[in-house]
């Protein structure tokens, strides 16, 4: 039983309150005095109720006694229980050493850690337990101040937090008692690391995942973002593959550091390869006499988006293997090496594969870069997405236009679900982009999207085609001679990749009006 007696601080109180126990017979398990709160504590066995009835009165009576009741616990026990469990439920190892390096107490993380038990640990000193800092040697310092170091033990390695434990004299001097040793595991830490990055895991939040296969993607893409490793996102054009590469960017610890996108397929061989890496002084006629850095020096620290990576040329591909196995290159017209610190995030919608099997994209790049692989599907793919980001445009557009956000109609919706959107979710944004833009009413229609039939066999097709079968293949060849001309500009060459003799080639691009002064070579 424990009693907490509320009293006034005078003296020979504590001798009346033991004098009256005695008075009672009854043993005296423990005393403790708070005189700041003016509190007194007392610890005796259980005792009968009728006992208990007598001697509640009988300390109340004494003079400067304001109150007694029973209370739980003791503020000992209550601190050292509150020290058990928190020992108990710390996640790193902890060690209670005295001045001799022999250990007095430990944590279950500890024994968990150290692979053994607390007997035997109690029973050991820290010069048998470790090697690589001397604690006995510290603690013999004239000035014992907190350590973080290494220690190791003979199966693995740990950082520790030493700190020195003093304890108060009679005159008020710190007189050193041992120290507390704090152990974290190479696992502990990079749990610690990346729990410290989880805050910008956010970044993936604006991101529409209803359906299982873009869900899949997030939560993977939440891990690699974690990694420095490169990665590769594979998908239709439109997809959003750079905003995913935006989202990993943004939950890595490279956050801070510039995003720099640059695509492969927009760019000649020659400048996409100044735009990477830069190039020296007077590299070029007119260029900066001080030359010019790249994309992954201004990135330094950050991340570099390479979009339709399968679209570069083998010597490209070269410089960009080599960049990824060292982080190293060479600027244009310049022998100095530059290093940078840049995670690189690629993406394609071509058959990266195939392409190795062609001989058209080097096997070891390929290997280099399929290692953290997204796959996003088409939208046609998954349709639990369509509405969610129909809806989330729709808002968005709405209020850039500052009106009132626009329902859609079951007609619509079901349309929507339904369309192949051959464009994925870019198209889907311009074609609500646009319907939001010119709508009149409050509500939106299938006519308002105005969108081209299409059928993955025959691609898009007119929604009022007229003319006949003749007229439809003369546009089709019209069309088809003209894209190709600027690439083979002249008969012979336009005759062997389509496989026709050079007259028929000839007849017809004179039937058509095209030659070098018609189209732009």
């Amino acid at each position: 039983m424990r009693l907490e007696i509320h009293c006034q601080d005078r003296l020979g109180i504590a001798k009346e309150v033991l004098n009256i126990l005695v008075e009672h017979g009854i043993d005296l398990k423990g005393i403790e005095v708070d005189p700041q709160a003016q509190r007194m504590y007392v610890a005796f066995p259980e005792i009968e109720f009728e006992q208990f009835r007598l001697l509640m009165p009988a300390i109340r009576k004494i003079p400067g006694v304001d109150d007694v009741v029973k209370t739980p616990f003791m503020p000992s026990e209550r601190e050292h229980n509150e020290l058990s469990t928190l020992l108990r439920t710390l996640p790193d190892g902890v060690l209670s050493i005295d001045t001799r390096g022999n250990i007095l107490v430990a944590n279950a993380a500890a024994c968990l850690e150290l692979q053994t038990d607390i007997q035997a640990l109690t029973e050991m000193s820290v010069s048998q337990l470790f090697s690589g800092f001397d604690l006995l040697a510290w603690m013999e310092q004239e000035e014992v101040l907190p350590q973080t170091t290494r220690l190791d033990t003979r199966e693995q390695q740990f950082i520790a937090d030493i700190l020195p434990i003093h304890v108060p004299d009679a005159d008020g001097q710190n007189i050193l008692a041992g120290a507390v040793i704090n152990l974290k595991s190479e696992t502990r830490l990079g749990q610690q690391v990346v729990a410290f990055r989880q805050q910008n895991l956010k970044s993936f939040s604006h991101i529409c995942a209803h359906s299982t296969s873009m869900r899949r993607v997030v939560r993977e893409a939440k891990k690699m973002a974690q990694l420095d490793g490169p990665i590769l996102v594979v998908g239709e054009t439109g997809t959003g593959k750079e905003v995913i590469a935006k989202a990993c960017h943004a939950a890595s610890h490279r956050s801070e550091k510039p995003f720099l996108a640059l695509s492969c397929a927009s760019l000649p061989d020659n400048v996409a390869e100044s735009e990477l890496f830069g190039y020296g002084p007077n590299a070029y006629e007119g260029s900066a006499p001080e030359g010019k850095k790249g994309v992954f020096e201004q990135a330094d620290g950050g991340t570099v988006f390479l979009d339709e990576v399968g679209e570069m040329s083998p010597e490209l591909q070269t410089k960009l293997l080599r960049f990824l196995q060292d982080g190293s290159f060479r600027r244009v017209a310049e022998e100095k090496e530059v290093h940078v610190d840049v995670r690189v995030i690629c993406a394609t919608q071509k058959d990266l594969p195939t392409m190795v099997q062609e001989h058209t994209f080097r096997e070891d790049l390929f290997y280099r870069l399929n290692v953290l692989t997204l796959h996003i599907a088409p939208l046609r793919e998954r349709k639990n997405d369509i509405i969610p980001l129909a809806k989330q445009f729709t808002q968005r557009f709405s209020l850039q236009m500052g009106r009132n956000v626009p329902a859609m109609s079951k007609v619509c919706i079901e349309f929507m679900e339904h369309y192949p959107w051959p464009g994925n979710v870019r198209q889907l944004e311009n074609a609500l982009y646009r319907a939001v833009t010119l709508l009149e009413g409050d509500t939106l229609e299938k006519a308002h999207l105005e969108l081209p039939s299409y059928t993955s066999d025959f691609g898009y097709l007119e929604e009022e085609f007229d003319g006949t079968l003749e007229e439809a293949v003369k546009q089709f060849e019209s069309d088809l001679l003209r894209k190709l001309y600027p690439a083979y500009p002249s008969s012979r060459q336009l005759a062997k990749k389509l496989g026709l003799s050079h007259t028929a080639i000839a007849n017809k691009l004179r039937e058509y009006g095209i030659n070098k002064k018609t189209v732009k070579v």
